[in-house]
C-alpha cells in the first residue's frame, strides 16, 4: 500500500471510529433508557439483553453479525466486510463502552426518538460514505442495493428494520416503544440519505439567450465553468434557439445569475436541483458506491 493508500485508510478509520462514538451516545442516550427500538441488528441485541440482561447489547450484536459477514462475503469483496468488521465493532464494543461509564436517565420519548433518528442517521451516514457499514440491516441494504440500485439506502434500510422494531416492542410489551421507534428510524433514514446524497448537491442552468456568445464566453472564461450548447426551437415563434446547460456548485449560483443578466438582462434561467454530478469539476465515479 502506498503512501496516498496508506493516508486515506488512516482517514476512513478517523470517521469510522468518530461515527461510532456519535452512535453508541446516541444509543445510550435516546433509546437504551426509554425502551425505543432502533431496529436492526442492534435492536434484536435489545431483544436478547431484555431477556438475558447478562449479555450486552454489544456483545450479541457481534455475536449475531458473524454468520451474516461469512455469508456476505462472497458478494460484497474483503474491501468492503474489512472495513464493515472495523465499523461493526468499533459501534458494539462503543455501545457497551458508554454503558459501562455511565447510566443516562429517561426523557420524553419524543425527544429521545428525534434526536436518536438524527444521530443514529447521521453516525450511519458517515460510516457508509466511507464505504463500510455496521453489520446487521446495514449490510442486508448494502446486498440489496446491488439488484435495487435506483433506491436510496436509507429506505433500503427502513424496509428492513421495520420487523425488527415490531418484535422489540412485543419484547418490550409497549406498542409506544414500536411508534416512537418508527418516528426514530423515519428521521435516520432521511438523515442518512441527506448526508450520502444531500451533500453532494449541485444545480444545473438552463439559459436561453439572444447573445449566446459573449453570455457563453462569460461562463467558460469568468467563471471557468463548461457549458454545453442545446439546439431548440421556440414553440410560438418557431425561430431556432441556442439553450445553454451548465452544471455548477451551490456556491456558484449567485455568480452565475449575476454573470448571465449582466451579459444579458432579457436572457430566460431555468436553475434546478442536481444530485449525484459526476465528471470532471464534480466527482468521480467509483463501481462500489451507494
Amino acid at each position: 500500500m502506498g503512501k496516498k493508500g496508506l493516508g486515506s485508510a488512516i482517514k476512513s478509520c478517523f470517521w469510522i471510529v468518530a461515527a461510532s462514538a456519535i452512535f453508541s451516545f446516541g444509543f445510550n442516550w435516546c433509546y437504551v433508557p426509554n425502551q425505543i427500538s432502533l431496529g436492526g441488528i442492534t435492536g434484536l441485541g435489545q431483544i436478547i439483553n431484555a431477556a438475558v440482561p447478562a449479555i450486552p447489547i454489544g456483545i450479541a450484536v457481534i455475536a449475531l453479525n458473524i454468520p451474516l459477514f461469512l455469508l456476505s462475503w462472497k458478494y460484497l469483496g474483503g474491501r468492503l466486510l474489512l472495513s464493515s468488521l472495523f465499523a461493526m465493532a468499533a459501534t458494539s464494543l462503543g455501545v457497551d463502552i458508554v454503558a459501562a461509564i455511565h447510566s443516562f436517565q429517561p426523557m420524553d420519548p419524543m425527544l429521545a426518538s428525534v434526536f436518536g433518528g438524527v444521530l443514529i442517521g447521521l453516525s450511519l451516514g458517515i460510516i457508509l460514505l466511507q464505504g463500510a457499514t455496521t453489520g446487521g440491516t446495514d449490510l442486508i441494504a448494502r446486498l440489496l442495493k446491488l439488484p435495487f440500485g435506483h433506491l436510496p439506502m436509507g429506505r433500503l434500510l427502513m424496509a428492513v428494520d421495520l420487523a425488527v422494531i415490531a418484535a422489540v416492542a412485543l419484547a418490550f410489551r409497549s406498542l409506544n416503544s414500536a411508534l416512537y421507534g418508527i418516528i426514530s428510524l423515519y428521521l435516520s433514514t432521511v438523515v442518512i440519505d441527506k448526508v450520502l446524497y444531500g451533500m453532494d448537491s449541485a444545480k444545473v442552468a438552463y439559459i436561453i439567450t439572444e447573445k449566446s456568445s459573449p453570455v457563453l464566453d462569460g461562463l467558460v472564461h469568468q467563471l471557468e465553468r463548461g457549458v454545453t450548447v442545446l439546439h431548440g426551437q421556440g414553440a410560438w415563434s418557431g425561430e431556432e434557439k441556442q439553450v445553454l446547460m451548465c452544471a455548477f456548485k451551490q456556491r456558484q449560483i449567485v455568480a452565475i445569475k449575476q454573470t448571465v443578466k449582466e451579459l444579458d438582462p432579457e436572457a430566460f434561467l431555468i436553475v434546478c436541483d442536481a444530485h449525484e454530478v459526476l465528471g470532471h469539476g464534480f466527482r468521480l465515479y467509483h463501481p462500489n458506491e451507494i
